[in-house]
């Protein structure tokens, strides 16, 4: 008699969906607050955005992955810090126009999937909403034999978030001679690994166990140290300055990200001394002959989040980010750009 055909035997475990969800239900509610609606487990979720805060509010939204870093969790078997890598490049995203992020859904989409495990990946990403101050709402998960090779999972995410119309912060008030601050990344973050992995590790099984003298940890380590949440830090500044324009330094690095908050006719001239270019970069660099244009267009190259503030608050400014134990340099000013001229020059 033929074995009878089921959709466990085709390869998707629905019990063990079922058996993640009560797994990851009490990690979604160490992040909510008093505006989570329901509980986890419906078909959506809820949430009530707080009363008497905002006068006229704006919702927005961010979706973002982790891209190749995943090969290396995969590869070390940690795949705890992942999931703030997920949080990190969707709240620092809606953060650049002044929105503080409400909720965060998340999508695991698995080979096959092992409830411990993927509770893992979660538990990163709850440990994000936390560090971001929003609650995670809910998300999906995607057992697809066939799909993806064994093994590999793929992770995506997507904030809401809020701010009062007329306190978005579009760069529109920006104006040469106005100061451009950083704020330090915490390493590579989530951008440019399908080239740092070409370079630093490429055939060699054992090279993510391997430890730099440059680095003082294993390649390994330094490559899943997780994306840095700027979240809290530019709340503080909001509160106490004028804040004209921000960055959230990503793929394209400083010469495609900044221009992106700049209004018509305004361009920026950084000098690349004025902070320090982290190790695992240098390594990058030297290891894979890659030039400095490459390096500044693929990597933050040390600079995870950028502001723009007028020249008289500009070392009040990098005193308070000081104060707040983050890393902060003057990168340069805002120029007048001329046609045909770049717009972010670095010097």
């Amino acid at each position: 008699m033929a074995k009878k055909s089921s959709y466990k035997n085709s390869g998707v475990d629905i019990d063990a969906g079922n058996r993640l969800v009560e797994l990851i239900k009490p990690l979604a509610r160490s992040t909510a607050d008093e505006n989570v609606l329901g509980k986890l487990g419906g078909f959506s979720g809820a949430y009530s955005l707080p009363k008497g805060k905002y006068k006229n509010p704006v919702l927005v939204s961010a979706a973002d992955g982790v891209g190749t870093k995943l090969n290396i969790a995969i590869a070390l078997g940690k795949l705890d810090t992942v999931g703030i890598d997920l949080v990190a490049m969707n709240v620092n995203d809606i953060i650049t126009c002044g929105a503080e992020p409400l909720f965060f859904l998340d999508y695991l989409a698995t080979s096959k999937l092992v409830p411990k495990e993927a509770a893992e990946i979660i538990k990163g990403i709850a440990r994000g909403c936390k560090m971001a101050g929003c609650a995670l709402l809910g998300g999906e998960t995607a057992e697809m034999p066939g799909f993806y090779k064994k093994d590999d999972f793929d992770l995506a995410g997507f904030v809401v978030g809020v701010v009062d119309k007329d306190k978005v912060i579009d760069g529109s008030k920006v104006r040469p001679g106005d100061a451009v601050i950083g704020i330090s990344s915490s390493g590579l973050h989530s951008n440019g690994f399908s080239l740092a992995r070409r370079v630093l590790i490429g055939k060699d099984k054992n090279a993510l166990n391997k430890k730099h003298a440059s680095l003082k940890r294993t390649l390994g380590e330094e490559l899943l140290e997780p994306t840095k949440i700027y979240v809290k830090t530019v709340k503080k500044l909001k509160e106490e300055f004028k804040i004209k324009a921000m960055a959230h330094i990503t793929g394209g690095g400083l010469l495609e990200n900044v221009p992106r908050v700049l209004p018509s006719g305004c361009g920026a001239l950084l000098d690349s001394s004025a902070w320090p270019y982290p190790p695992v970069m240098e390594l990058i660099q030297k290891q894979g002959r890659v030039d400095r244009d490459e390096m500044l267009r693929t990597f933050n190259c040390g600079i995870g989040f950028v502001l723009v503030v007028s020249k008289k608050d500009c070392d009040d400014v990098v005193r308070r980010i000081r104060r707040m134990r983050e890393k902060a340099y003057i990168l340069g000013h805002i120029t007048e750009k001329k046609k045909g001229e770049s717009t972010v020059s670095i010097i």
